[in-house]
């Protein structure tokens, strides 16, 4: 079984700051990408940041400056800090990571149950 659980959501005024924590537990051998993904009301889910083992960080263009992603190898842990949080940036913030399970073959994906972001004007 694997698990990933998402912290730090929370109400924040525009300009403000929060950081999201991500800890992904269970059966777990090895993990190439871990980051975050948002969906907001009626929208699809889209990519916030990410951090791919041997590649680096990806980020979604309206984010990069403010939002910084950084992972804990050994923690397996992922943050995403955000500053100068706009009103647009309200959602639902998910934890994914593509990782391998101990006596499994292929990597797969996980999601995290999401943490709620509200960024008020």
């Amino acid at each position: 079984q694997v698990q990933l659980v998402e912290s730090g959501g929370g109400l924040v005024q525009a300009g403000g700051s929060l950081r999201l924590s991500c800890v992904a537990s269970g059966d777990i051998f090895s993990i190439n990408v871990m980051g975050w993904y948002r969906q907001a009301p009626g929208k699809e889910r889209e990519l916030v940041a990410t951090f791919t083992n041997g590649v680096g960080k990806k980020y979604t263009e309206d984010v990069k400056g403010r939002f910084t992603v950084f992972k804990d190898n050994g923690k397996n842990m992922v943050y995403l800090q955000m500053n100068n949080l706009k009103p647009e940036d309200t959602a639902v913030y998910y934890c994914h990571a593509h990782l391998l399970r101990l006596h499994f073959t292929t990597y797969e994906d996980y999601w995290g149950r999401g943490t709620q972001v509200t960024v008020s004007s």
